[in-house]
């Protein structure tokens, strides 16, 4: 469980990034944690949301529905004075993504989506019926359905670290943190596609086993018949862990269209042209052997 949590990137990281909290409703004990690295000249970050069971860029605080985390994240944004960011969201943390895109979408405040292992549809967790009696459920249950959706049987060294920093960063949420995270996953909602229809996007998926069905990542490529599509032959539910070198320079390939614009979330100093040209070309090659299928 230690190797991620002990590798020398992790560790610079958390000793050189501080810790922001940060209070944006009312109710005082809704705390926004975030680590805001990057240069300021930026004015169209990137932010990170993560799945249900991990804790990322950005961690949220108690929200029981959409509309209020919504709400809450447009404080924030406005709290940061970031007019409009570009968001990466894994697994809940992509639908997130989506409906504060659609909630947005008479003052945009998304420029583009990153949409990492992710649904549009709660109900492919056949879990609506109980979404709202998460809130009563003791810890150790909701961990358990956590849990559940974690990949069994043999895999590789990677993927297991991986494996075990999400149980370890599992362990690390409390029973509101958790049971708000899942009745936010599991309770009746779907995206609405025609109003984020102008946001660029782009699909990571993997295609070995994961928490998400067939069915659920071929919904995702009907709803955004334009996104631009890249795929992992490995990498389990957490592939931005395992398999960090190929998502980080995908996430690269997507920012780029924004080079030289406001909308520019990494700063040119810090591209390497010729690397990106190869994964493009291979970002290609992958849409295109999809689309042959």
């Amino acid at each position: 469980m230690e190797e991620i949590k002990v590798s020398p990137d992790y560790n610079w990281f958390r000793s050189t990034v501080p810790l922001k909290r940060i209070i944006v409703d009312d109710d005082d004990s809704k705390v926004w944690s975030l680590y805001d690295a990057g240069p300021k000249s930026i004015r169209c970050p990137i932010i990170f949301l993560p799945p249900v069971s991990g804790t990322a860029e950005l961690q949220y605080p108690v929200y029981w529905d959409l509309i209020e985390f919504c709400d809450g994240f447009r404080k924030l944004l406005d709290h940061l004075q970031l007019d409009k960011v570009h968001l990466f969201g894994a697994s809940l943390g992509g639908f997130l993504a989506q409906k504060f895109a659609e909630c947005t979408h008479m003052s945009p405040r998304v420029h583009s989506l990153i949409l990492c292992n992710s649904f549009s549809d709660t109900s492919i967790f056949n879990q609506t019926w109980t979404a709202n009696s998460f809130w009563m459920m003791p810890a150790f249950m909701l961990k358990k359905i956590v849990l559940g959706n974690f990949a069994k049987g043999p895999v590789d060294s990677k993927m297991a670290d991986a494996i075990d920093f999400m149980v370890d960063r599992l362990e690390s949420l409390n029973q509101s943190e958790l049971a708000s995270r899942l009745t936010l996953n599991c309770q009746n909602s779907y995206v609405e596609p025609h109003k984020i229809k102008d946001v660029a996007v782009t699909i990571i998926d993997v295609f070995d086993q994961s928490a998400l069905s067939l069915e659920a990542k071929e919904e995702m490529y009907k709803l955004y018949p334009n996104a631009r599509r890249a795929h992992l032959k490995t990498g389990g539910n957490f592939p931005y862990l395992c398999r960090s070198a190929e998502v980080n320079l995908y996430i690269q390939i997507h920012l780029r269209q924004f080079h030289g614009t406001r909308y520019a979330a990494i700063s040119p100093a810090m591209v390497s042209a010729e690397e990106l040209e190869v994964q493009e070309s291979h970002l290609s090659g992958n849409q295109d052997s999809v689309d042959n299928q």
